[in-house]
């Protein structure tokens, strides 16, 4: 069996919830649980975050898996239904559904199912991603009012581009725009991601869409979750397979990239982009040898990583290896694999052990 494991800590999970809670006291939180929970498990996930007032997810197939769970929350589809034929299962879970785009409304205007389904208005207040325009926002929420298909309890939703950049001025606008629009409308609030949980406070509204936050990892550039009083909930772990004393000159890995400065001890760790560990991770990447810092050398491969184990002469065969999480930030990994914390947790690929720890 490959050593390579992802540990995932519920207790943390749990700890991340209460902390978005004290962040956003007056708001309900809807735990965002897309991508199969952020990489950590859907139902893993919603079991420990039990405690949230409901679930966003990117599709009807993950609210069926919910459902199947014994999840009673709402469960809210982010995305919206794709077509007619989608109502009636969402009717059959009691899904919400999120409407952005005129076919959506048709198709809300052309069911005569006397169920009335809750719906979630999105407004595009800058984005331009998903969203009805602003201009639209009164009439449509009064078209949508009227259909027998529809629960009169719409909420009203936009997302911020730009969140994760606490001075920046797009945000304030796009706050401004949303509040103009729905003045006068009566249907809940809901604005704010984990980065405008966290940054923008005067916009959680009556509902908050907490994703990253809840995992304990931070898009803020320069910092990590921990910063902001939240816990990794995911720890990514290996062992040392061999170590090799290479000699001066030698070069190591594909494309001989990396040249060896001095004769050393090259670890050899049983993990690669076939796990998810992301091949850009360039040589200098950190790493825990038993503990202590050690860097990557020379380029990730489909299921080893070579490391440098110059300074840590107890490392052997057997030795520990973390590639992100406690002790390592995986937001730290994710600047030198020039991408953001939440591609790699997702990335974790089916062949890594996952296991359960209630810390």
């Amino acid at each position: 069996m490959r050593a390579t494991c992802a540990t995932i800590h519920l207790g943390a999970l749990r700890e991340n919830l209460r902390r978005v809670r004290e962040l956003a006291p007056g708001a309900r939180i809807m735990a965002v649980v897309k991508a199969d929970g952020y990489g950590h498990g859907l139902e893993r996930v919603a079991r420990a975050l039990e405690g949230a007032d409901a679930f966003g997810v990117a599709g009807i197939a993950d609210g069926q898996r919910l459902r199947a769970a014994g999840v009673s929350q709402r469960i809210v589809v982010l995305s919206g239904h794709d077509e007619p034929g989608d109502l009636a299962e969402m009717r059959r879970l009691k899904l919400d559904t999120v409407v952005h785009h005129d076919a959506q409304i048709a198709a809300l205007v052309a069911d005569h199912d006397s169920r009335p389904l809750r719906v979630w208005l999105k407004l595009d207040t800058g984005m331009h991603r998903l969203g009805i325009a602003p201009e639209r926002a009164r009439d449509v929420f009064a078209q949508l009012r009227a259909l027998p298909s529809v629960d009169r309890s719409i909420a009203l939703m936009t997302h911020f581009a730009n969140s994760d950049v606490f001075d920046d001025a797009m945000t304030t606008q796009q706050i401004e725009c949303f509040e103009r629009s729905v003045a006068g409308l009566d249907g809940e609030r809901s604005l704010s991601n984990s980065a405008g949980i966290i940054g923008w406070p005067e916009a959680q509204g009556q509902w908050v869409r907490a994703g990253g936050a809840l995992y304990g990892i931070s898009v803020v550039d320069g910092k990590i979750g921990s910063d902001f009083g939240l816990r990794p909930a995911m720890t990514l772990t290996t062992r040392l397979i061999a170590v090799n004393r290479v000699k001066r000159g030698d070069r190591i890995g594909y494309a001989s990239t990396w040249e060896c400065p001095e004769d050393m001890d090259v670890g050899v760790a049983a993990i690669g982009y076939g796990d998810g560990y992301p091949r850009h991770a360039g040589a200098g990447t950190p790493v825990l040898i038993d503990g202590v810092r050690a860097k990557i050398m020379g380029r990730v491969s489909m299921d080893l990583v070579t490391i440098d184990l110059r300074g840590i002469p107890a490392a052997a065969i057997g030795s520990a290896v973390v590639l992100w999480g406690r002790g390592l930030p995986v937001e730290e990994i994710a600047r030198h694999a020039d991408t953001i914390g939440y591609e790699l947790t997702c990335g974790v690929t089916r062949r890594v052990r996952f296991v359960e720890d209630e810390r």
